[in-house]
């Protein structure tokens, strides 16, 4: 087993001026902070803020070493993996659900750390395919490996509460490299594990 510490750089959130804007907004918006139902709200909220933007996703590089029998042919696939993230244009959120393959070369991922990977990227102001690139490029790098592929379906609040308001609509985007790219099996087989436009 290696592991490695991975510094994962980001946000220190200001809670008491967070609060502070808070209050005004509430204000801005017709409401008054001090109201029974308000209390404590501005508070709430930056307490919020602190925890989605400073968390810390914990170690996400521990491989296993493999030695796998020369000819040997082996694809990882680890699905049903769902983050939330907030949209950088409108600060609402989305949720995904990602599907993120790769083939081994010597050793595999720990399976939680595909989930920690995931947080790191979600855990900040983000667009879907800037999520889905980072995640497929951490994977490559702390696997080693040249063929990963990632696929996120999401669905984005900024579209469902505001604007044409479809709240079914999803959207699909996806990061294929090696044998996953060019139109290849393996970025069928992934595609199809992520269950791509079954709805």
């Amino acid at each position: 087993m290696t592991t490695q510490d991975t510094p994962l750089p980001g946000p220190r959130v200001n809670g008491e001026k967070v609060a502070d804007l808070c209050r005004q907004l509430l204000e801005a918006v017709g409401e008054d902070p001090e109201r029974e139902g308000l209390q404590g709200t501005p508070e709430r909220v930056a307490r919020w803020w602190t925890e989605f933007l400073d968390h810390d996703p914990g170690r996400m590089d521990t491989v296993f070493e493999e030695d796998l029998p020369a000819g040997t042919d082996r694809v990882v696939i680890v699905r049903g993996i769902v983050a939330w993230s907030l949209c950088e244009h409108h600060l609402m959120p989305m949720r995904l659900e990602l599907t993120i393959g790769y083939r081994p070369c010597g050793s595999v991922l720990g399976l939680s750390k595909f989930a920690r990977i995931v947080a790191a990227h979600a855990h900040r102001l983000q667009l879907q395919e800037r999520i889905v690139d980072g995640v497929a490029a951490d994977v490559a790098k702390v696997t080693g490996s040249a063929d990963v592929g990632v696929v996120a379906e999401g669905t984005h609040l900024c579209m469902s509460m505001r604007g044409v308001r479809q709240d079914q609509a999803r959207t699909l985007s996806h990061s294929l490299s090696g044998a996953f790219a060019d139109g290849g099996i393996l970025g069928g087989e992934l595609l199809a594990a992520a269950g791509a436009g079954r709805r």
